[in-house]
């Protein structure tokens, strides 16, 4: 009721407000920093200063999150600017070459601030309300001046749902006066955490991947707009101080000269800032501009000057924390004061070289679109049928790519991205054609790399990225410039054949099918897979092929429900006229089995990964629209088994969450039918225990040089044995339903290595051997352990199953055959 009357009198007072603009510490009833204020209080302040300056501010609603929350971007400019802000905007892609035709004015820098990507980080949000107050401010006389030169954006949460996570426990357990004492309850943020999304995604990892709603929805945007500076805002660990640029080693070798020299200019004009008040940071450390799906380099490698910002805090700091390391009490308070100054000190380097920043921008995309720099003009991918590529193209197109079809049949010399091996390559009419010579080809360039070439080896994520290990994709570099004709129809239109088929055959080789697959069999559907290829009509069919026959689907409107579910998940559907095939088993034949709608339960809560098991439930709920039960961890021990039949084990420590009476409980389900997916450390739990067939590689022993290893050189001693994300292609035993529809190839992203021996009982389905290494960086230590050794193994125990995933198939819903994987892991 009072904020009601507070709105109330504002309407009331409006003639008079607008003359100033209300300060955040007048909205909110507290002075900023002295508390952390709700999601919809700031999007409220928003909404208020745009209301108090409709002349010089525009609100923007770009999309909602997962649970219900706006997402918004404020644009601040002069009046002038506001006023033509759509003309700004179609002259300045028309100037990179994204629009047709020439631009009929010059346009100002365009600036994105975005705060509080990681929920938890939650000083970003609350210093969005004193950027925006003090950009508006018609006192502040260097803000004026920012408007008169740019036009400036800023989103004041990137992730609303994780931030309003974090600050819904903490101003539920804070003490009236902020405990500083490092161990008090208010600093203890309980599982899964504010950092991440709805789905547990770490949505600063997914600017090129785009798995999330926020992603796609602001991304969207980004690239209607195309700014010139993009900064993100972040936080780190409370010990810490501040971190601003020059950026740490190792950049892609494709950040450009101009990119490099002004990242330089932006830490000069922060330290202007911190210097003047003794504030501590650090510069050249920890925060590289190598892998492009960060918020900093996913802009820089489509022509943007990107930045990222660390303040010491996170979801530790909560309001004061007291640091022994920096001999002070760490405020809300102080941390806004930093980020404001790198905000200002943000918008003071790109005015100070304001008509650069925008040359230098139409430059890049000029040069891409018209001599584009790298080895190849052309990338080729080869489709083998429409339903292939479709989340391919999808891609494609959420990334602002041109591209279409060769429209004819030729041949040209092509080297083939996943063996680097040069060959003549049959290019067929249909197959995907992406020309080199388009704006975005630097972005284009870096994603396709199949070996990015890494110039530190102390790096803070994954090396390895190539677009044809993540989607699974036949694609091969040409030299010489191809134009795409046309393009692609993904569509797939099946209608009920005039004559009723004996059943219809689906592919099974991507998400899509997945989701079919997961559609039929929820709406109680019977489906049957060939568990070995077969022939008929002169056409071959692989081993993991769906048949759903009439037969045993005669309680529902079988046509019509089947090919309807096929058309709105893109699947083709082959209509066949007999059981009887020319070769292999018949569809009346043992081997061709029923495939059973599973009860499936995952295990939540402490001591489970929070982005792992966030994977897996994004993966039920979004990808495949299958149900999950999510069970507390501590809760295993009263799960009702006779009820399930799926359990899901994601990455984990689990000592403290599966005792020996429990593991024997699910061996005893196991050998009853129940079906086990234990999922990289989770697999601990199952090592060397009796019953489970999991063993440890013996070790090598610790070499005589380890003992005298320097203490200065700690950092690149623990890169040695690490593997922040590399790139192998898994040796696989294609018979085994596992690996049903994974292609000829099945890449993925080693992060870790378990040192798993090979099982004496069992199938070892998947594997590495000596020389299955492909790209990224793998350390001295790690690249031994990473040998001979089990990723994927199957296990019977009685009527049931145990699978071994030693390395995670949904790894930030990244790779495409990892959903294919693991739906074979789940109804299979």
């Amino acid at each position: 009721m009072t904020r009601l009357i507070h709105f109330l009198l504002f309407l009331l007072s409006a003639p008079f407000a607008f003359a100033q603009t209300q300060t955040p510490d007048e909205f909110l009833g507290f002075p900023l920093g002295s508390g952390f204020a709700y999601h919809h209080l700031i999007t409220d302040y928003f909404k208020t200063v745009q209301l108090q300056n409709p002349d010089r501010m525009k609100l923007v609603r770009y999309g909602t999150t997962n649970e219900g929350r706006p997402l918004m971007l404020a644009f601040v400019s002069s009046a002038e600017n506001i006023a033509k802000l759509e003309t700004i905007r179609i002259n300045h892609l028309k100037s990179i070459g994204l629009l047709p035709g020439k631009p009929d004015a010059s346009v100002p820098p365009i600036v994105w601030l975005s705060y509080n990507v990681h929920g938890n980080e939650a000083v970003s949000a609350n210093t969005s309300m004193k950027v925006i107050y003090e950009l508006l401010n018609k006192g502040n006389a260097l803000t004026q001046d920012f408007l008169k030169n740019m036009v400036i954006l800023v989103d004041p949460c990137i992730n609303p749902d994780g931030y309003e996570r974090y600050t819904q426990w903490y101003n539920r357990v804070r003490n009236a006066t902020p405990d500083v004492t490092p161990f008090a309850l208010e600093h203890e943020e309980p599982w899964p955490g504010g950092r991440f999304n709805h789905y547990l995604f770490d949505l600063n990892r997914d600017w090129a991947w785009q798995t999330q709603k926020e992603t796609q929805e602001r991304i969207a945007l980004y690239n209607q707009w195309m700014p010139h500076f993009h900064a993100d805002f972040h936080e780190m660990s409370p010990a810490r101080s501040y971190y601003f640029p020059p950026a740490a080693k190792p950049y892609n070798q494709d950040v450009t000269a101009w990119q490099r020299q002004f990242n330089e200019l932006v830490g000069e004009y922060c330290r202007k800032y911190f210097d003047k008040n003794n504030w501590s940071y650090f510069t050249r450390n920890d925060y590289d501009l190598f892998y492009p799906s960060y918020g900093d380099t996913w802009p820089t490698a489509n022509g943007a000057i990107g930045v990222t910002y660390e303040q010491g805090g996170g979801g530790r700091a909560g309001l004061a924390l007291e640091r022994t390391s920096e001999h002070d009490t760490l405020t809300l308070s102080s941390r806004i004061a930093h980020h404001y100054a790198t905000s200002l000190a943000t918008l003071e380097a790109v005015m100070s070289q304001k008509e650069k920043v925008v040359a230098e921008f139409i430059r890049f995309h000029q040069d891409a679109a018209n001599a584009p720099t790298g080895t190849f003009k052309t990338y080729l991918i080869k489709t083998g049928g429409k339903e292939n590529i479709r989340s391919f193209s999808k891609w494609l197109d959420r990334q602002g790519f041109s591209y279409g079809t060769a429209g004819k049949s030729t041949s040209a010399k092509g080297t083939e991205l996943t063996s680097s091996a040069e060959q003549t390559v049959k290019i067929d009419h249909n197959d995907l054609l992406i020309s080199a010579y388009q704006p975005k080809s630097n972005l284009l360039r870096i994603l396709f790399d199949p070996k990015p070439a890494l110039e530190d080896s102390v790096t803070y994520d994954v090396t390895s990225w190539g677009l044809a290990y993540i989607f699974g994709l036949k694609a091969y570099g040409l030299k010489e410039k191809l134009a795409p004709v046309s393009i692609p129809s993904t569509d797939i239109k099946d209608t009920t054949p005039a004559e009723l088929p004996y059943a219809y055959l689906a592919n099974w080789s991507s998400s899509e099918d997945a989701a079919f697959l997961a559609q039929l069999l929820k709406d109680g559907v019977l489906v049957k897979t060939s568990n070995t290829p077969f022939e008929m009509d002169k056409t071959s069919y692989p081993a993991g092929t769906l048949i759903i026959t009439r037969k045993g689907n005669e309680s529902i409107a079988f046509d019509k429900v089947v090919t309807s579910l096929a058309n709105k998940h893109f699947v083709k559907l082959t209509p066949v006229k007999t059981g009887f095939v020319s070769t292999g088993p018949d569809f009346g034949n043992d081997h061709v089995v029923a495939l059973k709608a599973p009860k499936v339960v995952a295990l939540a809560g402490d001591g489970i990964s929070a982005t792992a098991f966030g994977a897996i439930w994004h993966y039920f709920e979004q990808q495949i629209k299958y149900p999950v039960t999510i069970v507390n961890a501590a809760k295993l021990a009263d799960l009702p088994w006779n009820e399930v039949d799926v359990l899901i084990l994601p990455d984990g420590r689990y000592g403290d969450i599966i005792s020996e009476k429990q593991l024997e409980a699910i061996q005893s389900w196991v050998k009853s039918g129940g079906k086990v997916i234990a999922m990289e450390h989770a697999t601990d739990a199952l090592v060397n225990k009796p019953g489970f067939g999991l063993t440890k590689k013996f070790s090598e022993k610790r070499r005589d040089n380890d003992t005298f290893k320097k203490y200065g050189e700690q950092q690149r001693e623990e890169a040695s044995d690490s593997s922040p994300g590399s790139m192998y292609q898994v040796s696989m035993d294609r018979t085994h339903p596992l690996a049903f529809g994974c292609g000829d190839e099945y890449f993925t992203i080693v992060r870790d290595a378990y040192e798993r021996d090979y099982l004496k009982e069992g199938w070892n389905v998947g594997y590495l051997k000596e020389d299955n290494y492909k790209a990224g960086f793998v350390g001295t230590k790690m690249a031994g352990k990473l040998k001979n050794t089990l990723i994927i193994g199957a296990q019977e125990i009685g009527r049931g199953q145990v699978i071994y995933l030693m390395d995670d198939p949904l790894f930030r819903a990244m790779l495409e055959k990892g959903k294919v994987l693991f739906g074979n892991a789940v109804f299979r």
